[in-house]
């Protein structure tokens, strides 16, 4: 019985698993077209942001983690590791998103934010923070993955500050020369969105280690470690008859 729930349970998440992605996709494509018919954004600057980016490896990696899921006991190692990383860029963009909507705010800017980008920033990295850390079948994230989470935002920079003065653009307001007060304030901003990065891997490591999903992941393993008629060796099916 015990093996047929956990086989019922990663079944039900690999689902939830591909349910996200697609959102996650469709979300995507919302808005890009929204950007486009507003005029608020141009194609070529769509796939430029940190947000966009790292939601296609969301997509990307949530439905190879859908397929996993359905087919396998457990995640791979190194599914739960690039899950972690993913939702760590996911979740600090959709921060980063929320103090600039905050701050226009007060500045008596408008920002309109379509429900493409609620779901993208807000909700959809929330729901799936949840599924991870209680997913039968995860394992616990090494602390060596918050580190090495840094290692994208800082790249991602980097092109951004050699593309932002060939084409007089940039992504986020706190990247731009022109709209910051000195090296100073770029600096300043830049080591607190690193930070914050760094805050929530570190979260997410912590919540990986919570009592509660680790006690599911152990309900797994008792039941994965007990071999079925269907996946017993061969040496041991032949030894029965």
């Amino acid at each position: 019985m015990g093996g047929d729930a956990a086989v019922k349970a990663r079944t039900v998440f690999g689902l939830l698993r591909l349910g996200a992605a697609a959102v996650c996709l469709v979300a995507l494509i919302h808005r890009l077209a929204w950007g486009l018919a507003s005029n608020t954004i141009a194609s070529q600057n769509f796939f430029a942001y940190l947000t966009n980016q790292s939601n296609i490896a969301f997509v990307v990696l949530l439905s190879i983690a859908g397929v996993i899921a359905l087919r396998t006991a457990r995640d791979p190692r190194w599914l739960t590791i690039a899950l972690a990383l993913v939702l760590t860029w996911t979740i600090t963009a959709g921060l980063v998103f929320a103090i600039l909507v905050w701050q226009a705010g007060i500045r008596g800017i408008r920002i309109d934010v379509p429900w493409s980008d609620q779901v993208l920033h807000f909700w959809l990295p929330a729901v799936t923070v949840a599924a991870w850390a209680l997913a039968p079948g995860h394992r616990s994230v090494p602390w060596r993955v918050i580190p090495v989470t840094l290692a994208y935002p800082m790249l991602w920079g980097v092109a951004t500050m050699i593309r932002g003065p060939l084409i007089g653009w940039y992504p986020y307001y706190f990247l731009d020369p022109r709209q910051v007060s000195g090296p100073m304030e770029f600096i300043l901003s830049s080591a607190i969105a690193l930070g914050t990065f760094a805050a929530v891997a570190t979260v997410l490591v912590l919540v990986s280690r919570m009592p509660l999903p680790r006690r599911l992941r152990m309900d797994v393993d008792a039941t994965s470690d007990t071999p079925t008629p269907e996946r017993a060796p061969i040496g041991e099916r032949v030894g029965q008859t």
